[in-house]
């Protein structure tokens, strides 16, 4: 990695390019298991380059390309804080219609500060995850007519649901969940008829991702266990096994010892 900026971000993308790095390097034998949890912990625990750059210098392929300044986006720099994803502007989509059919929108994206989505005998998929906000408050209005529209929102979102349904409904379970401080706030509301419109909260790739390495790094460390375990056994059953050696050369010397042999023959004479 260059020291050319090391101020600027780093993407969740170049986090995992270092774990990679580090995952090989276990592999490999270049680092034992404590020096990779350590550095595992701190790859993800890094918000720049600099804080990058020294946790691979000693690996080989340890290099994570820092890029140029003016080729940079702003959502690239963006080390996934609520103030990075509130962009501001008029958003990249404002509206998305299904009929008899779906519509998404999902991935990268700016969620405007009101979108409209109308499912007619269909569906439509407004995923907030991955996305940037246009403004601190957005209004997603939503009108499902014998369809459905599912909205997903990151954790830490704070969710209001203002929707009207008839022989329909608004999913308002996560209402009620506090959001994070400097969190976007997300206004769901519209009409359901025959229809529903369901709020669900779901984690992001980054989320997913640390999870199964945590998950990973729990299996590493009960298979490190069991073969201390193993070890541990190992030894065990070597040391009864020299011991019982011991005692059978003991028994066999004192079975043959001269001396002893002599003075049985002489009490016998």
């Amino acid at each position: 990695m260059t020291d050319d900026a090391p101020e600027l971000r780093a993407s969740d993308a170049d986090r995992e390019r270092v774990a990679e790095v580090l995952r090989d390097a276990l592999a490999e034998g270049r680092l034992d298991m404590e020096e990779f949890e350590e550095r595992l912990d701190a790859t993800y625990k890094a918000r720049t380059y600099g804080e990058l750059a020294p946790i691979t210098r000693d690996l080989p392929v340890g290099a994570v390309a820092v890029p140029k300044v003016d080729m940079v986006k702003k959502a690239e720099l963006s080390d996934g804080s609520w103030a990075g994803r509130i962009v501001g502007g008029e958003g990249s989509s404002t509206w998305g219609v299904a009929v008899m059919s779906g519509f998404q929108r999902k991935g990268r994206w700016t969620a405007p500060k009101r979108f409209t989505g109308v499912a007619f005998m269909g569906g439509g998929e407004i995923d907030l995850r991955e996305a940037n906000f246009a403004d601190r408050e957005i209004v997603i209005n939503c009108i499902a007519i014998m369809g459905g529209v599912e909205v997903i929102v990151p954790p830490g979102v704070e969710v209001v649901v203002r929707g009207v349904g008839i022989m329909g409904g608004f999913d308002e379970r996560e209402e009620s969940v506090p959001g994070d401080p400097g969190a976007p706030r997300v206004i769901v509301t519209g009409l359901a008829v025959w229809g529903g419109v369901e709020v669900r909260r779901k984690p992001t790739r980054a989320q997913r991702q640390a999870l199964r390495e945590e998950r990973r790094r729990e299996r590493l460390e009960r298979r490190e266990q069991r073969r201390e375990l193993r070890a541990s056994v190992r030894d065990e059953q070597h040391e009864a096994h020299r011991e019982m050696l011991e005692d059978h050369r003991d028994m066999w010397r004192h079975a043959h010892d001269p001396h002893r042999k002599r003075a049985r023959a002489r009490d016998d004479d």
